[in-house]
């Protein structure tokens, strides 16, 4: 669970960026991504093109 706590003179501004840089790095939101039930056309084609890329890679 991300959790950020506002320093004495911190900002909202600075605290928003620095939760936001902390759910990007633990990867929460590719996560649910990941796990949604429906997968637009253009999601299903990119992950795809992906899984491609790393079998040739690694062939």
């Amino acid at each position: 669970m991300t959790q950020v706590v506002l320093g004495e003179n911190e900002g909202i501004d600075s605290a928003l960026r620095r939760f936001k840089r902390q759910v990007s790095k633990a990867g929460i939101l590719a996560d649910l991504r990941s796990h949604r039930h429906f997968e637009t056309p253009i999601e299903k084609k990119k992950r795809k093109a992906i899984v491609a890329r790393r079998k040739r890679r690694y062939n």
